[in-house]
């Protein structure tokens, strides 16, 4: 038996290898979030200045910044904001538009029609500028710009939801349900809501590594986390000025922004996938 599962899982390994790595990345990276100091020695915050500027090595993976703070210590410490932001802003898209979803597809009518023309105009934004557009108002700060991208992706949430519960609302064992005297409440919450998560879900994953890159773009842009704490978008951007001499300070934490998106884009392909076949 344990042969058996043995081959099994090495012929999976085989058959589907980026989705096994992108499933390391991401393990990787939750692991940096939660416990940092198991990956890097060298204070986020505090330099050394005579080792400023120095290239990638053995002692600094990705070298150091102008002020001789270690890169790779500051991208493994920003872990935590940046991830802690993009489940914020997934949590709030996920409730907000599975609520508006729900209401729409169970409810048609009036109801249904002032849910969708509203989504209808966010969908006519793109979310990036949508986004931009709400931490303008909003603020300064991490929180305020995962709540601003997770309110420019509700749209999309609430479209999916409102399609998957019109396509269960019609099944045999919903109409069962209310012909039996089931309240539709009940027949939201046990038959309904379970049979339409699973692309939902999908979704969920998809915009986390979404959401990783517009929270990074606008903390690039200055409205993220106040320096020096680190966050992947802004050590990004604090590298600028040095592109011809110091590269690594931004490729490198640009390259671990990329490694995320990719890995979730994959992850969901795969979730997706699985609910197909």
């Amino acid at each position: 038996m344990a042969d058996v599962l043995t081959l099994s899982r090495t012929r999976f390994a085989v058959r589907r290898p980026a989705l096994i790595l992108s499933v390391l990345v991401l393990v990787l990276v939750v692991a940096w979030a939660i416990v940092p100091d198991w990956f890097t020695g060298y204070d986020p915050i505090a330099g050394i200045p005579r080792q400023k500027l120095q290239g990638p090595s053995a002692a600094h993976l990705f070298g150091t910044d102008e002020t001789g703070r270690d890169v790779y210590a500051r991208v493994v410490h920003g872990a935590a904001l940046s991830l802690w932001a993009a489940v914020l802003a997934v949590l709030i898209a996920l409730v907000t538009g599975s609520v508006l979803g729900l209401l729409a597809g169970m409810r048609p009518g009036w109801l249904d029609s002032v849910i969708m023309r509203v989504v209808d105009v966010l969908l006519a934004v793109p979310s990036i500028l949508l986004s931009l557009s709400l931490v303008t108002a909003l603020g300064f700060g991490t929180t305020k710009v995962a709540i601003a991208v997770g309110i420019a992706n509700v749209a999309h949430f609430a479209r999916l939801m409102r399609a998957e519960v019109l396509r269960v609302r019609t099944g045999v064992f919903v109409e069962a349900a209310r012909a039996s005297g089931v309240r539709w409440f009940g027949v939201l919450y046990r038959h309904v809501l379970p049979n339409s998560s699973g692309p939902v879900l999908a979704l969920a994953v998809l915009t986390f590594g979404t959401a990783v890159l517009e929270i990074s773009s606008l903390s690039f842009l200055g409205f993220g986390a106040t320096p020096p704490t680190p966050e992947w978008g802004s050590l990004v951007a604090g590298g600028r000025s040095y592109l011809a001499t110091a590269w690594w300070m931004t490729t490198l934490p640009g390259l671990v922004i990329a490694a995320v998106v990719l890995a979730t884009n994959r992850v969901s392909r795969a979730l997706d996938g699985e609910r197909h076949d």
